[in-house]
């Protein structure tokens, strides 16, 4: 028997709120269901909710009132993002696992050292630790273990072993690896150095195989933006053409305008923007309209006033930034391909390190993260009101990525603080 639903008291006409304890209206969805271990009747209570500067996930509980069992999953209600993500983290001492890790049920985790692999969808989505997935891995194997003893003793010894060296990783006598390659690029795990880069974690994105793209669900021949960008790039000059998509923070229906433009001086362009009529998020992004270059781009751009923020960016998904005086770098497609400004590519910056990192809020912030994210944040402004110098760099392997040179003229007589280097080096692999 239901419960009262919460979709009755929506507000704004989304499903899925706000996770706040001050909400007394929003309240869990209860379902009387079947128990999986004493076959009796329990209840399974259910809430949609937003987890702040994350997504949407479905929280479940569920309880039988005859054998006391229990559980709780935690399932992802956000949209498939559009490539796959692995994370390759070097576990070299206690302070690692301490490591906040999410874990879609997509993903695929590996111990290489170990020659050990948990499959996909073998166990549900989890926010944890370092420790908690290997605590997890351990409970698993564990559980068998008693009839596995009485029906295939060798067996049941060797998985014995093999959990004795899953327990001892804890100890971190020896630095071991952990993979974690979630197609749906939802799985995150933590850099405790943010905004600095970490050497120890490394972090690549990857365009998802006809067969991923199956276990998720999707098409592969879905991708419009690219049959469009491949196919018709003629039809698109002169024209901004409209295709139906979903807000990627409601996921309400939506449309997204395309554009080819010509940027003088450099090459053609796709420019997309998305605008949502349901919650009002605006995003854009930029795709070359072009080939791979033979040769990558290194642009390095000296700040020295707040004049140059105003200079147009490209970057493309294949750029990394770099601002050597904070220590800072940003990896490839972290937040995609943008045709802005430099003081729009700095405030990105800024919203994704600093106000839409969903650990420096709530149980999961702490004291030191939140004052060096803070600092950032401040030297950003500095940067922006030109109160500090210090050098921007565009490093792209494919060559698709522009920053604009203001003194340039026809003849291109006029220099500019702006570095331009294409070498072999940075040729893209």
């Amino acid at each position: 028997m239901l419960s009262p639903s919460p979709h009755e008291n929506v507000r704004g006409g989304n499903v899925f709120r706000d996770l706040s304890a001050d909400d007394e209206e929003w309240q869990p969805t209860e379902i009387e269901s079947l128990c999986m271990n004493c076959y009796q009747n329990g209840t399974t209570r259910m809430l949609l909710t937003k987890i702040p500067f994350f997504k949407e996930i479905i929280v479940s509980s569920f309880s039988c009132a005859h054998c006391s069992w229990s559980n709780t999953e935690i399932q992802s209600a956000g949209r498939i993002q559009d490539q796959g993500v692995c994370y390759t983290l070097r576990v070299k001492t206690k302070q690692d696992l301490n490591r906040e890790v999410v874990k879609a049920d997509c993903a695929i985790t590996r111990i290489p050292e170990l020659d050990f692999e948990i499959p996909p969808f073998t166990q549900k989505g989890s926010l944890s630790t370092i420790e908690g997935l290997l605590d997890r891995a351990v409970a698993g194997l564990e559980q068998d273990q008693p009839a596995r003893r009485a029906a295939e003793p060798q067996v049941a010894e060797k998985i014995e072993e093999f959990i004795q060296k899953l327990k001892k990783l804890k100890d971190v006598e020896r630095e071991f690896t952990l993979v974690i390659e979630d197609p749906s690029g939802n799985s995150f795990v933590e850099n405790p150095l943010a905004p600095q880069k970490d050497e120890a974690l490394t972090v690549t994105r990857f365009k998802r195989t006809a067969q991923q793209d199956e276990q998720l669900g999707i098409r592969p021949d879905d991708d419009q933006v690219e049959e469009l960008a491949g196919n018709d790039l003629e039809a698109m000059r002169g024209e901004v053409l409209v295709f139906p998509t979903n807000c990627p923070e409601c996921n309400a229906p939506a449309s997204t305008n395309m554009k080819l433009v010509q940027i003088p001086h450099f090459k053609e362009v796709i420019i997309m923007a998305t605008n949502c009529d349901s919650c009002g998020h605006r995003t854009n992004e930029v795709k070359s309209g072009g080939t791979t270059e033979p040769l990558g781009t290194r642009i390095t751009l000296h700040v020295t006033d707040a004049s140059d923020m105003t200079r147009d960016v490209l970057k493309s998904e294949t750029c990394s930034v770099l601002i050597p005086e904070l220590e800072f770098e940003l990896g490839m497609a972290a937040l995609g391909g943008k045709f802005t400004t430099l003081e729009g590519l700095l405030r990105d910056i800024k919203d994704l390190t600093v106000s839409k990192n969903p650990f420096i809020c709530g149980d999961s912030s702490s004291t030191v993260r939140v004052e060096k994210l803070k600092e950032f944040g401040e030297k950003i402004e500095k940067i922006l009101a030109g109160e500090m110098k210090v050098h921007v760099v565009l490093d792209d392997p494919a060559g698709n990525s522009y920053m604009q040179n203001v003194y340039l003229s026809e003849d291109r007589t006029l220099r500019d603080k702006l570095i331009f280097l294409c070498t072999p080096e940075c040729a893209l692999i």
